[in-house]
This record gives C-alpha cells, sequence and structure tokens, in this order.
C-alpha cells in the first residue's frame, strides 16, 4: 500500500493557485488542497492523510473524512511536523510505502531518516497538474465522437454483410 501525508499548510504556501486563493479566502484554500487531494487519491489509489498545524488552537487533535481523504487536525501545541512524523513511524511497515509532501527541507530529513520517501511542494504540483491533464484527455477521448467509415455501400452489400455477420 503507499500512503501520502501531505503538510497542508506548507503545500498551501507553495502552489501558486492555492497561495492566490488563500489571500482572499483561506477557508477555500483548505477546502481545494482537500479536492486536490481527493483527485490524486483517487487517480493513484493512494491512501491520502492531508494535516493541517492547529498547535495554536485549544483543544484535542480531530480526524475527518472528507471526499475519501482523511483530514487531521494536530492537538493543541502539537505542529504539524510532528504529527507527520509520528504517523509515518505508525504507518510505516514492510508492505507500506509512505511518502510526506513538504518542502521543508529539515522535515524532508526528519522522514526520510524514519524510512518515508518525500515528496517536494513542487513535485506534488507537477504530478498532480499530469494527473489532471490524463483526467482530462481521458474524458476527451470517451465523449468525443467518432468518425464513422468514409466507404458508402450501397443497400445490397450492407444485406450481404448482414446475412455474413448473422452466419447465413
Amino acid at each position: 500500500m503507499n500512503v501520502l501525508l501531505v503538510d497542508a499548510y506548507n503545500i498551501i504556501g507553495a502552489w501558486p493557485d492555492l497561495k492566490k486563493l488563500k489571500e482572499q479566502d483561506f477557508e477555500a484554500a483548505r477546502d481545494r488542497l482537500i479536492e486536490y487531494m481527493a483527485e490524486y487519491q483517487a487517480y493513484t489509489g493512494f491512501r491520502v492523510i492531508v494535516i493541517f498545524d492547529a498547535h495554536m488552537v485549544p483543544g484535542a487533535e480531530t480526524r475527518e473524512r472528507k471526499r475519501n481523504v482523511e483530514v487531521v487536525y494536530t492537538r493543541e501545541k502539537e505542529t504539524a511536523d510532528e504529527c507527520i512524523e509520528k504517523l509515518v513511524s505508525q504507518i510505516k511497515d514492510v508492505q507500506t510505502t509512505v511518502y510526506v509532501a513538504t518542502s521543508d527541507y529539515v522535515e524532508q530529513w526528519t522522514v526520510f531518516s524514519q524510512g518515508a520517501l518525500r515528496k517536494s511542494a513542487r513535485e506534488l504540483y507537477r504530478e498532480m497538474k499530469e494527473i489532471e491533464n490524463q483526467i482530462a484527455q481521458k474524458i476527451e477521448e470517451k465523449y468525443t465522437p467518432r468518425k464513422k467509415a468514409s466507404v458508402r455501400f450501397n443497400e445490397e452489400i450492407i444485406m450481404l454483410f448482414e446475412k455474413w455477420r448473422r452466419g447465413k
């Protein structure tokens, strides 16, 4: 199994469209990241966990599922990095490959030392854009009408072909 852990605010701050959206509507930027990760999950089959840093917000860690993506809000006084490191140690085993999406260089090295692989924000962005292009291409192929045969047959030939097709 493949698991992708996403350092949410790091990604939002690095992707151009999310960064711009964050300036206008912070909640919309979070929702859009979850939508992106739902597409990623559906296309790749990865288990995706998006971690939001809530260390300045009082309360316990909360988990929810949105659009088939696991969303974690860290507990009070816990950073997203700490939560990611904890999740890597819990999830990583012989049958599971864990990827961590963050451009935080120190965090990349920390999770790498735990056996996880890293994806920078730029790498994940490029991969997401490629996935969107492939989905658009598949949709276009499926819904573009196919050309009909350019050879015209008279009624006699069509009837003969139909008899052959039916084995008569």
